[in-house]
């Protein structure tokens, strides 16, 4: 089976920052590498017409609430996706009611979505049960600040399906957070979470990859236990929003292939890069790998994950 998982996806920010053609051709130069039996991103906006935040106050600084028109979920079908993270701190940026209208737009689209308290998300590949279950520290989400829930509710879902993936979204946010380190993250006042530890127990509990996005920047990748950890995929699209500044900029396709059993078969990465505006394109020059295999060696040592040349995965190693 085929896993493909990209990062932090924003498509623009109504109403003055919304890509032309109703954001058709966003992922265009994309689109090729975005096939799989499940084909994963994370939403860090709202599909809405709703135009009062909740989150922002109209005298507020430095605070932002993205959404774009419910539409745009067709959009990320178009463009291969099947499956939408909505664990994450913008998709209830317009309340309640937005955050419904988003899993109806999906819904309407055809794609599936996760995230949201006690969900576990079944995707049927062939004669496979594919659960997916995404986190983030948010309590309008299923929460990744009680591992001991999150280990119960992987474990249900590693009783009902033959893979279990976990999404998350974890970790202090910035250009200087491409390290993962042990113990808790706090960015702004918020706890992110204790990105390893999750992690680690939810493995323990029966997932069989973990696939991150969150700080904006791409980091390391761990193995454990023979299973992948992507601790972030880093920035995918951000039409008019995301900064695309140094390792803000750079991103990936990750691709992995799992045995029915959730054994490591293959994988790849391929370097994506956000081009101004904010839209993805396959990087000419691969920055990406670079980046991650040094931080994958400095962070986790024998376990980092350790890419050829061409961005293969080697074979897991811990």
């Amino acid at each position: 089976m085929e896993i493909t998982a990209v990062g932090d996806v924003v498509m623009g920010s109504a109403p003055e920052s919304l890509p032309p053609d109703d954001g058709r051709h966003l992922f265009d130069a994309v689109a090729d590498r975005l096939t799989g039996d499940v084909v994963l991103a994370n939403l860090d906006q709202a599909l809405t017409d709703r135009t009062t935040s909740t989150k922002c106050g109209a005298d507020s600084a430095r605070c932002y609430a993205f959404r774009t028109p419910p539409s745009y979920a067709e959009t990320l079908g178009a463009a291969g996706f099947t499956v939408i993270n909505l664990a994450n701190n913008h998709s209830r940026d317009f309340g309640e009611a937005g955050l419904r209208d988003t899993r109806a737009a999906l819904t309407d689209a055809g794609l599936e979505h996760t995230g949201m308290p006690g969900q576990i998300t079944m995707q049927q590949v062939g004669a496979l049960r594919v659960a997916i279950v995404g986190f983030s520290p948010y309590g309008w989400t299923q929460s990744l600040l009680d591992i001991p829930a999150a280990q119960q509710l992987v474990g249900q879902a590693a009783e009902e399906a033959d893979l279990v993936l976990v999404t998350i979204h974890a970790g202090a946010e910035g250009k200087d957070q491409s390290h993962v380190r042990p113990g808790r993250e706090i960015f702004l006042g918020e706890d992110r979470g204790d990105p390893i530890a999750f992690s680690h127990a939810v493995i323990d509990a029966g997932a069989d990859a973990v696939l991150g996005a969150g700080p904006h920047v791409l980091r390391g990748m761990e193995w454990y236990r023979g299973r992948l950890i992507a601790y972030s995929m880093g920035n995918f699209a951000g039409y008019e929003t995301l900064s695309n500044d140094g390792p803000a900029g750079i991103g990936g396709v990750l691709r992995l292939r799992l045995a029915p059993d959730g054994t490591w078969d293959a994988g790849n990465l391929l370097g994506t890069v956000m081009v101004d505006p904010g839209v993805p394109e396959v990087d000419p020059t691969q920055q990406a790998l670079d980046l991650v295999r040094s931080l994958s060696r400095t962070d986790f040592g024998e376990c980092g994950v350790r890419l050829s040349p061409a961005g293969e995965l080697q074979e897991p190693t811990c």
